[in-house]
């Protein structure tokens, strides 16, 4: 199969390089010798790649710390579904899924991947693989930090950071969504697509006054460093601050703070998908590119705002 592997931690996304490497053996994984429980292959449609993913221990170790470079990146998966191994329940065979790899094997970037059967789900026909890569990750993050950590409800205001931005704007929508006022934040050149997707209110983080937002219910926060900082403030007593740039440096003394990392639900990414389908929600993707194209693509240096897709095949 093909597939993009990197084998040098600091050679960054310029590294990536499009080989062939060895389709997986499914007579194995469907074997009781040997089998990984619970494991599916999926025929990969559209992957997913998250930005810092090369600076992850977990890019480069297994679960047990030891090497395991070349590593396949990507994490965030379209497919369909075409083995099951000894355990994988809730699946079948020929089945349209999206969901997330586990962080510590190979990734999505690559003809096929073998995931466990929990971290998917099925993929309504309705909905292209693109859109169901886009939406993997970033779906589930703001699905997470918005109702599991950050509790909100119909009526609670929540201010999210980097609204027209790939996992800010799925924020905004699902907060929107479910009834909650929401101020988005980032550039002034984003102020329209964070307003289009779900902002009541906007303010541009360089010109704007920040503390206008004092007294929210919750904050979301993907940037972490001064801005994080500044936002602590901005919760009232008893909301709660949520992170997903690692745990905050600074954490308010009346409110609830959490950093957390975003992991993969079936029932979340169901709920997703409904919403995706019914209009009631869309991804942010910026562009869409070919395999022999990733590291390209996902340059920063060229990256077009919103999330980048790696389309696999046709």
């Amino acid at each position: 199969m093909k597939a993009i592997i990197v084998t040098d931690r600091t050679a960054g996304i310029p590294g990536m390089r499009l080989v062939d490497r060895p389709d997986p053996d499914v007579a194995r994984l469907a074997s009781l010798d040997g089998a990984s429980y619970g494991d599916v292959v999926v025929e990969v449609h559209a992957s997913g790649f998250t930005g810092n993913e090369l600076d992850w221990p977990s890019t480069w170790t297994d679960r047990e710390g030891r090497d395991r470079s070349p590593t396949i990146p990507g994490h965030e998966v379209a497919g369909v579904v075409t083995a099951l191994s000894y355990g994988a329940a809730g699946l079948a065979v020929g089945q349209r899924v999206f969901g997330l790899a586990d962080w510590t094997r190979d990734g999505s970037l690559a003809e096929y991947a073998v995931v466990e059967a929990r971290n998917l789900a099925p993929l309504p026909g309705d909905v292209d693989f693109v859109t169901g890569a886009g939406v993997a990750m970033t779906g589930l993050t703001a699905w997470q930090g918005l109702f599991e950590h950050g509790r909100l409800t119909a009526g609670q205001t929540v201010l999210v950071h980097g609204a027209a931005g790939a996992v800010g704007s799925m924020a905004a929508q699902l907060a929107r969504d479910a009834g909650a006022y929401v101020v988005g934040t980032g550039r002034a050149s984003h102020r329209l697509a964070a307003l289009d997707f779900g902002a009541n209110e906007f303010l541009d983080l360089e010109n704007d006054d920040l503390d206008d937002a004092a007294g929210v219910d919750l904050v979301f926060d993907v940037f972490g460093g001064d801005i994080g900082r500044r936002s602590v403030a901005l919760v009232r007593p008893g909301g709660t601050f949520v992170t997903v740039a690692g745990p905050p440096e600074v954490r308010p003394t009346d409110a609830r703070s959490v950093d957390f990392v975003v992991v993969s639900d079936r029932a979340q990414l169901t709920e997703i998908a409904h919403r995706v389908r019914t209009g009631r929600v869309r991804p942010h993707i910026g562009r869409v590119a070919e395999l022999a194209d990733a590291a390209s693509a996902l340059d920063p240096a060229t990256r077009a705002p919103g999330k980048t897709v790696i389309r696999i095949r046709p």
